[in-house]
């Protein structure tokens, strides 16, 4: 087993090589930097004696693509100038369905996935309603009355 001062001596020789490794390292990091000042004060005095440096060719930048929305993106927030070609096609065709032919004072989740030709089970029935209470809080459609829909901002 050994001893502890054996042990304190150990780590000490450690930390000692350890303090010289990072003085190498700093002084190796000093010199770099001092290059790089001389090589700003050499560019500004360039400079200001009316060199021309010339600004360096960029590549054009690549568009992006526009993506199409698929099933499951998510639902953005509605602001003036967009349109709703930017929803999934189940918002897009909720929103048609209530600009299309608007029940008295609006849709209820029922009544909306009747019209979008849904079978009328709990399941499909919430799905909807699902779908309208969402496109509610981002601003795509107003509920009159707790699960009447209508739409906050005609499409026409």
């Amino acid at each position: 087993m050994p001893s502890v001062m054996g042990l304190l001596e150990e780590r000490e020789r450690a930390a000692r090589q350890r303090v010289e490794d990072l003085q190498d390292e700093l002084l190796e990091a000093e010199a770099v930097l001092e290059r790089r000042v001389v090589a700003l004060a050499e560019l500004v005095e360039a400079l200001a004696a009316g060199a021309v440096v010339e600004e360096p060719v960029r590549p054009e930048p690549v568009p992006t693509p526009v993506k199409k929305p698929v099933a499951g993106s998510v639902v953005p927030h509605w602001h003036e100038g967009v349109t709703a070609g930017v929803l999934a096609p189940e918002y897009r065709r909720l929103l048609a369905v209530l600009d299309g032919e608007p029940g008295p004072g609006g849709g209820a989740g029922k009544d909306l996935a009747a019209r979008l030709g849904l079978e009328l089970v709990p399941a499909k029935v919430e799905g909807v309603r699902v779908r309208a209470k969402r496109l509610v809080a981002r601003g795509w459609l107003a509920e009159e009355r707790p699960g009447l829909f209508t739409l906050r901002h005609p499409a026409r």
